[in-house]
């Protein structure tokens, strides 16, 4: 069953500033700026002074359930903007030393499984990775590049077909934003 004029807000918290162009927000912080479309035909996006409004005139699940991610995606600019994402990958090899370099944002990871060719791959802008001993941190405020960053990396060491719980070796997350994995 539908319902008419479904209004939420998300309060802006302090130290933090919201402008909206078009369709795109924009969320500044001392972190940085994090810019995100929320292109919806059934949601209007506002800036007011209580904070990010979102409007549905015709409101059935289907809405709800757009709102709440909509919701999702700008609690998690708030948090970027205001301390930023972070993650924290190990790097795990057992029977082949395996060498992880870090030359700008490109990663290479030699002798992997004794592998002769090595494995490589660029991270996109806004993305930090810095390399201390065995742990790789990922840094950034916009959460989906640095999660897949994240994953990116994880992947690179990626074996189909064996066993990880056997083959150990490879890079794995560890800490996925605070929270240990």
């Amino acid at each position: 069953m539908a319902t008419e004029n479904v209004k939420q807000v998300v309060p802006v918290p302090e130290g933090l500033s919201a402008s909206l162009d078009g369709a795109t927000l924009s969320i500044q912080g001392a972190k940085g700026t994090v810019t995100r479309s929320f292109l919806h035909p059934k949601i209007q996006l506002s800036v007011t002074s209580e904070g990010v409004e979102l409007l549905a005139p015709k409101f059935t699940r289907f809405e709800k359930k757009m709102m709440n991610t909509f919701v999702a995606h700008i609690k998690n600019m708030f948090k970027g903007a205001s301390v930023g994402h972070h993650y924290k990958l190990k790097i795990c090899s057992g029977h082949f030393p395996m060498n992880v370099s870090l030359k700008g944002n490109t990663l290479e990871v030699k002798n992997f499984i004794g592998e002769a060719v090595p494995r490589t791959m660029t991270f996109k802008e806004g993305v930090t990775v810095k390399l201390n001993g065995d742990m790789i941190d990922v840094e950034g405020i916009d959460k989906e590049k640095t999660s897949q960053a994240a994953a990116s990396i994880e992947k690179l060491t990626r074996r189909n077909g064996f066993d990880r719980r056997i083959f150990q070796d490879g890079i794995y997350i560890v800490d996925k934003d605070g929270k240990h994995v």
